[in-house]
């Protein structure tokens, strides 16, 4: 079983609160974030194909995190940006300790390849996330998104040129 054999990737900042089900383990701080706060850099990362595991990081590259940051689970009020360019993980706001460390999942993805109907109780809640390509532009503004999502999103609504993202 995968939590007997477990070794944190990252112990002195999080660590994974596996539970049964499917999608039900989390990430956890094990200390406090600041807001701002790198949590991690993306260290380790391969190249793979778009899997409900991998994360978008231009128009056509998927990486493997290869660490417990695969455990971050998605909300419509994340504590925590995962910044392509630069290779990290950001708190958005102060995360105290053992509590879950999250994004949006739409971030850096423009289509998900395993949708879900999103259960994180926000009041900014999409209820359904599919992608960045499903959420109208003026609502995604709300949120921080990744340079490759907003290159495609100007491309959809016909206000950019075709840029190699």
């Amino acid at each position: 079983m995968l939590r007997n054999k477990y070794r944190p990737s990252h112990p002195d900042r999080f660590r994974v609160d596996f539970r049964s089900g499917n999608f039900a383990s989390q990430l956890l701080a094990v200390r406090e974030f600041e807001d701002g706060e790198i949590i991690a850099t993306l260290e380790g990362i391969t190249e793979g194909p778009k899997r409900y595991s991998s994360v978008q990081i231009s128009r056509d590259m998927h990486i493997e995190l290869n660490s417990d940051l695969l455990y971050m689970n998605h909300s419509c009020d994340p504590s925590a940006i995962i910044d392509v360019s630069a290779r990290q993980v950001r708190a958005t706001r102060f995360i105290p300790a053992n509590t879950p460390i999250t994004f949006f999942y739409p971030s850096t993805e423009w289509e998900m390849a395993q949708p879900f109907s999103c259960n994180c109780g926000a009041r900014n809640c999409l209820g359904s996330i599919k992608g960045a390509k499903w959420i109208e532009e003026d609502r995604l503004k709300d949120f921080w998104c990744n340079e490759h999502i907003w290159v495609l999103k100007r491309e959809q609504s016909g206000n950019g040129e075709r840029n190699k993202a």
